[in-house]
């Protein structure tokens, strides 16, 4: 039998998202997981293209890896997802945290999407905060780190049990960013300064050598090159937003101040109403094509617009 070993890793950078998806597998096994697939979106055009989501497939067939899992990390707002494809071609399941239906039914409503049930719809497995699962023979266990969206979560790679005392690997999703530049805005439907900072601590607590692989990075002031993995130990020495002694009643005004002045994601629309499906567009019309929506919110009398 194989000896027991730590994921392999692989992470592909979207730069027009900002986005790192990433290629996890049981070296002993070759089973695998994909976290955060990308669909490349036009949003002037409305053209979508598998062009990212092929090359982390070719990645897997390179390295003799069988995907079982596509793990979303949670409803994202500014990318769409490739999970279906990716399900469809390898006919792994799809995962993401059971907050989802809160996501869903905060939305379905918005966007008027009757196909749309806020009980999980479209994805394969809800976990729980604490469940453990497997890919290949890694074990791993999920985090609900709430507070940037209601359905956030981390997926934590335990040590391998030869190792009970070695580092985990920890996928973060939006919680947190590179500890040069700080973390997500809790402004979104259902997202909270508070809950988001309390949820931070808790990752944090895990022990200093932990590895935290990010979902976003936009290059912090002074940094070249684009990053995405850090450790606990710096993000508590380093971080600007939630350093060791920063408290939670400053992180809360900070980060209520700073996300009064953000504008919208670019891709928010198009992202929200196909990522509570599980990356699922609505059906053709009687023409064949597929339509989103988007919501007109009218600063003029209605009458205006009719």
């Amino acid at each position: 039998m194989a000896a027991d070993t730590g994921p392999a890793i692989r992470a592909f950078f979207d730069e027009p998202t900002n986005t790192v998806s990433y290629l996890v597998w049981d070296p002993a096994t070759k089973r695998g997981a994909v976290i955060d697939p990308v669909l490349d979106w036009d949003n002037r055009s409305g053209e979508a293209d598998l062009k990212s989501a092929k090359t982390l497939l070719d990645a897997a067939r390179e390295e003799g890896v069988t995907v079982d899992w596509v793990l979303e990390t949670h409803v994202h707002a500014d990318h769409l997802t490739a999970s279906p494809w990716i399900k469809r071609e390898t006919g792994a399941r799809i995962g993401i945290g059971e907050g989802v239906k809160q996501v869903q039914t905060i939305f379905r409503p918005v966007f008027n999407l009757q196909d749309v049930v806020p009980e999980g719809g479209d994805f394969d497995h809800l976990f729980r905060d604490g469940e453990r699962f497997r890919i290949g023979s890694l074990d791993v266990e999920v985090m609900h780190l709430p507070g940037h969206t209601p359905a956030c979560v981390a997926y934590r790679i335990l040590p391998p049990q030869s190792e009970p005392d070695g580092v985990s690997d920890v996928f973060v999703g939006d919680t947190i960013f590179m500890h040069d530049y700080g973390t997500a805005r809790a402004d979104f439907p259902g997202g909270d300064a508070r809950t988001l900072y309390r949820s931070i601590r808790r990752l944090l607590s895990l022990p200093p050598e932990t590895r935290l692989w990010m979902c976003h990075d936009y290059k912090a002031p002074g940094r070249d090159a684009f990053a995405w993995q850090s450790t606990v130990a710096e993000q508590r020495a380093q971080n600007p937003h939630v350093k060791d002694g920063k408290t939670e009643e400053e992180f809360v005004t900070f980060r209520t101040q700073r996300d009064a002045k953000l504008s919208a994601p670019t891709l928010l629309l198009p992202s929200i109403q196909v990522n509570i499906r599980a990356g699922r567009f609505p059906a053709a019309e009687a023409n064949g094509v597929r339509y989103l929506k988007i919501p007109v919110k009218a600063k003029v009398p209605d009458s205006a617009l009719s």
